[in-house]
């Protein structure tokens, strides 16, 4: 039974969102190599907004005061590039505002992301270098229809669910000067992650088997919901036991909308909302990660995974082809994907690299994949004027939900990318780490995360992720089968917040998850 602790709040003290003077990633680590100048954004190529935009998002993004009808252009969470889709494929779309011929490269970038890979040496050169170890055979079978992965069903071969691995390492190199960071390194024999499946003549790394255990929660109102909590057990492991100071994380694929648009936020924008030592006495400490970015070598504000440990969608999309597919890129070169040196009969295997295309996925064939996922719109809000939603919305407030699941942001001002420019966006989250307490540690730290801390997941689209994927599947690991079991594993910071929702009257419980399946 978990324990409530209930916890009045004062509710959170306004913090500055725009045009934060003097805050950048040089005053969290002065002294790391690579932080010379005052850009926190180098993946952009931005200009400064004109005083009339400043006034613009000044006054968009002011606190909501009243819940008794939707705010301007609520209903639009990604703004001039909302989609008015809702079925299944309502996260495939592209974004509303793309013009010819970026959507002819989003489609180029779309066939990439759904190409089934095959082994080396093919025929198909432009299409082969799949391995040895993977774990899909294309970006689109963990992210079905753009959507959020889930556990394996009891017999089913696991695609959009992964075990990530790693274990203390040495402080070496620019990141060991970022204040908080935690130096990792793979597992020596199984790399960064275990892979399910391998090419002919070699043995997957493991097979995966789950249970759980439930956790039954009483609720006010004589209501009740029960808790799922995993329990993965490694069997048939290739190489034999894992190394006693590796440490696991179960990671199901994340949804893909709106992820330019995150990438698009100023850096100022997001450290505006950090408060680690919680000066302002709120119980919510966000803390921003940073992280190496290969692309541009040297650290940078992590904004995408779990932990936010990738700071652009490039870098992203470089490490899943290497450590999901197994595929070498201008910024992972390796031909044998996450082998490590004690694999010896993966990396001597046939790799797609060493032709025309030098790797098997070359800048181009990475471009567009990046192109792609940046380029996913997110789909327009359902019913935001519904009077239940409102009284959600307002519950939503009220529990302080909002003090992490941060509303609005207004992007950067990007000439050369006309489709995430100044966007007033509804992605609600901070992009920061949260200790989310003992229920949904793993353990394992990640850049300047905890083995308790997670970025605040986005809530934009939650609402249609059993229509888009088949299945209701929440958190990062999946467990959570409905948004109130979701809601009630919030721990840590969240705990109090967490309580409110146990002891709120039914009706503004069931108003809460209504105002949800509307983002």
């Amino acid at each position: 039974m978990l324990k409530i602790m209930w916890r009045y709040k004062r509710p959170p003290t306004a913090r500055r969102l725009w045009g934060l003077a003097g805050l950048s990633l040089i005053g969290l680590a002065a002294s790391a190599p690579g932080l010379t100048g005052a850009d926190d954004d180098p993946h952009l190529a931005p200009v400064p907004p004109g005083a009339a935009q400043a006034v613009r998002a000044a006054r968009a993004l002011r606190p909501v005061r009243d819940f008794s009808a939707p705010e301007p252009f609520e209903a639009q969470p990604a703004g001039a590039a909302t989609v008015q889709r809702g079925d299944r494929q309502a996260f495939a779309q592209p974004a509303a505002n793309l013009d010819f011929e970026t959507e002819l490269d989003f489609r180029t970038g779309k066939a990439l992301f759904e190409k089934l890979w095959v082994s080396a040496p093919s025929s198909t050169l432009a299409s082969d270098g799949l391995g040895p170890l993977y774990n899909a055979r294309a970006c689109e079978s963990c992210h079905i229809r753009d959507g959020r992965g889930h556990p394996p069903a009891p017999g089913e071969m696991p695609a959009g669910l992964v075990l990530h691995l790693s274990q203390p390492g040495p402080a070496a190199g620019p990141m060991a000067a970022i204040p908080g960071s935690h130096p990792a390194a793979p597992d020596p024999v199984y790399g960064r992650q275990l892979q399910t499946r391998a090419l002919r003549g070699l043995a997957p790394e493991y097979r995966l088997s789950i249970a759980d255990d439930a956790i039954e929660i009483p609720l006010s109102g004589g209501e009740s919901v029960t808790l799922h909590a995993p329990r993965y057990a490694l069997n048939d492991l290739a190489h034999g036991p894992l190394d006693p100071a590796t440490r696991i994380s179960a990671r199901t694929a994340p949804q893909m909308i709106g992820l330019g648009l995150i990438e698009a936020i100023p850096a100022a924008a997001i450290l505006a909302g950090a408060d680690p030592e919680d000066a302002d006495g709120d119980g919510i400490s966000g803390r921003a990660n940073i992280t190496w970015s290969m692309d541009h070598q040297r650290p940078m504000l992590g904004r995408f995974g779990h932990k936010a440990a990738q700071p652009t969608l490039r870098d992203q999309s470089a490490r899943a082809f290497a450590d999901d597919l197994g595929l070498s890129t201008p910024l992972v070169p390796d031909g044998w994907g996450d082998c490590t040196a004690a694999q010896a009969a993966c990396r001597a295997a046939p790799h797609g690299d060493g032709d025309a295309r030098v790797f098997e996925v070359d800048d181009t064939g990475l471009d567009l994949v990046t192109h792609y996922v940046r380029d996913l719109s997110v789909p327009a809000r359902r019913a935001p004027d519904d009077p239940q939603v409102l009284q959600g919305k307002q519950v939503f407030y009220d529990t302080g939900c909002a003090a992490c699941h941060r509303p609005k942001f207004v992007t950067r001002v990007l000439p050369g990318q006309p489709a995430q420019s100044f966007q007033l966006i509804w992605p609600y989250s901070d992009m920061l780490l949260h200790d989310m307490g003992p229920g949904l540690a793993d353990g394992r730290p990640e850049g300047r995360a905890t083995g308790r801390e997670w970025r605040t997941a986005p809530l934009w689209g939650i609402g249609l992720t059993e229509t888009v994927s088949g299945r209701a599947s929440y958190l990062h690991d999946g467990r959570a089968r409905s948004l109130l079991e979701a809601i009630l594993w919030h721990g840590g910071e969240a705990q109090p917040h967490s309580d409110r929702v146990i002891v709120l009257p039914p009706a503004d419980r069931a108003a809460l998850i209504r105002f949800l399946e509307s983002l």
